[in-house]
C-alpha cells in the first residue's frame, strides 16, 4: 500500500471528463457538497431481468452522475471513490507478480481516491482471500498504479502514510 498526491485538477479531468477510468469497478463513492451523496457500488442482481455477472457496478455507467454533484461554481467541501481494477486485470497481475495464487484468490485491487482541503490522494489496496505474508502482488499493484497515472499524464508525487 503507497499513498500518492495528485495532481487535483489533471486527475479530475481524467476520472469525471474521460474515459481514462471507465474499465474500473465503483466500489464505493462519497461526495459532499450541500449535501452528502453516498455511492454503494454494488450491483442489485434483484433490480435487473438478467443480471450481469460483476459484482459492482461500472465506473463509466456512474462517471457522468458523480460529474453532475461535483460540478459547478464551487468545489465539493470533500468526496472519496474507491475503484477497483476489473477482475480479469487482477488476476492477471496476480499471476504475473509472483507466488502461483489459487483462482479466484484476489479479492481486489483498489484505488481510494480521497479529495479534501483541495487536496487529492489516492491510496493503493489490494485484498486477498486467504491470509500469505508474501508482498509481490502488493508491490507489484502499487508499480501498476505509479504507472498508469505517469502513462495518462497524471502528475504524482510520493507521499507518507
Amino acid at each position: 500500500m503507497i499513498i500518492l498526491h495528485i495532481d487535483a485538477k489533471k486527475c479530475m479531468t481524467e476520472l469525471l471528463l474521460r474515459n481514462t477510468f471507465d474499465s474500473f469497478s465503483l466500489v464505493e463513492g462519497e461526495i459532499t457538497t450541500f449535501n452528502k451523496f453516498t455511492i454503494d457500488g454494488y450491483i442489485r442482481r434483484e433490480f435487473f431481468e438478467e443480471a450481469p455477472d460483476q459484482e459492482y457496478s461500472c465506473w463509466k455507467d456512474l462517471r457522468e452522475y458523480c460529474f453532475s454533484l461535483i460540478r459547478g461554481k464551487r468545489t465539493p467541501l470533500n468526496f472519496k471513490f474507491i475503484l477497483a481494477l476489473p477482475r480479469g486485470e487482477a488476476d492477471a497481475l496476480a499471476s504475473e507478480s509472483g507466488p502461483d495464487y489459487p483462482p479466484n484468490s484476489v479479492r481486489g485491487l483498489f484505488l481510494n481516491f480521497h479529495y479534501s482541503n483541495a487536496s487529492l490522494t489516492c491510496t493503493t489496496g489490494t485484498s486477498l482471500n486467504f491470509f500469505t505474508m508474501d508482498k509481490s502482488l502488493e508491490y507489484a499493484w502499487d508499480k501498476w498504479a505509479q504507472r498508469f497515472f505517469s502513462e495518462h499524464e497524471i502528475p504524482w508525487e510520493p507521499g507518507t502514510l
